[in-house]
């Protein structure tokens, strides 16, 4: 059965945790995928992902600002309801406050999104601060942290040890006492997912952090079979994290292109039915078809 959300979701419902329900939450980079998903999730993640999803980089580290505000500006014009998150990318930020402020500052006033996102644990705290005082809303990031790595195929788990659980309890904390509304918890052990959890009062996002967090997250491609089940490479390796509830297949695409290009060869597409003929002149270009 369908859950479909109409209320618009705010930074407040964040930042008081008013969710009755685990909070969902999903990525899209266009406008198309923005407008399917909308209905389903509480907020959209212009991630930074995009930069292995739809331009095959090997990480997210070569993405940058430019790339981020068109498909911000993309995904905010598909959004009505679910509260849009746009990551910064790296090295706009990392320098200082000023820094991460400048870049915040542009990708909300390019794209109108919501809130950004930015990694990172207590050493991020003075940032999320700067910025939370300037009125920008900021969603933290913890445990691995994707723009930090070369390889994604090695992608350690943090917190299972005492000593890495208390280091994520403290960049928790110190985050959410700096003015986060949320913080993404990813690829944490399930026990310091929920003692972080415990630890704080705004909302934790995981993503391969258990369902011991408030809500969860994941790559939209990833979800739907489209990074991993079409890899014909195998560069990548499917994280444990990943659940595909749709694995399409090659053929899923393949067969609808074969289907377009027989037809084009063979002078089957397009028939009348597509074409602007003398007793279809006064047809608005949206209207093909005889009325």
């Amino acid at each position: 059965m369908s859950i479909l959300h109409k209320k618009k979701i705010t930074i407040k419902d964040f930042k008081q945790n008013l969710f009755s329900q685990p909070i969902v939450g999903l990525t899209a980079y266009s406008k198309n995928m923005a407008e399917i998903i909308d209905h389903y999730v509480d907020f959209i993640l212009v991630g930074d992902s995009l930069g292995i999803t739809l331009y095959g980089m090997k990480n997210t580290r070569s993405v940058n600002l430019q790339m981020m505000i068109n498909h911000g500006k993309s995904v905010v014009k598909g959004t009505k309801r679910s509260l849009v998150i746009v990551d910064l990318p790296f090295g706009t930020y990392q320098q200082s406050p000023k820094q991460a402020y400048k870049t915040a500052s542009i990708v909300i006033k390019e794209t109108g999104c919501d809130a950004i996102k930015i990694e990172g644990g207590k050493e991020m705290a003075k940032t999320i601060d700067f910025l939370n005082n300037r009125d920008i809303p900021v969603m933290g990031h913890i445990g691995f942290l994707p723009q930090t790595v070369n390889n994604f195929n090695n992608i350690s788990i943090k917190g299972f040890t005492k000593e890495e659980e208390n280091s994520l309890v403290l960049d928790a904390e110190e985050i959410e006492k700096a003015g986060a509304f949320a913080i993404v918890i990813e690829a944490v052990a399930k026990d310091a997912a929920k003692k972080i959890t415990s630890k704080i009062s705004i909302p934790t996002i995981g993503i391969g952090a258990s369902v011991e967090c408030n809500g969860q997250i994941l790559v939209t491609d990833d979800m739907l079979g489209l990074t991993y089940s079409l890899n014909k490479s195998k560069i990548l390796k499917k994280p444990k994290f990943v659940k595909e509830y749709n694995k399409f297949s090659h053929n899923f695409f393949e067969s609808a292109i074969e289907d377009f290009s027989k037809d084009v060869r063979s002078k089957k597409f397009p028939t009348d039915e597509y074409s602007y003929s003398a007793n279809t002149k006064n047809i608005k270009f949206l209207n093909l078809k005889k009325r």
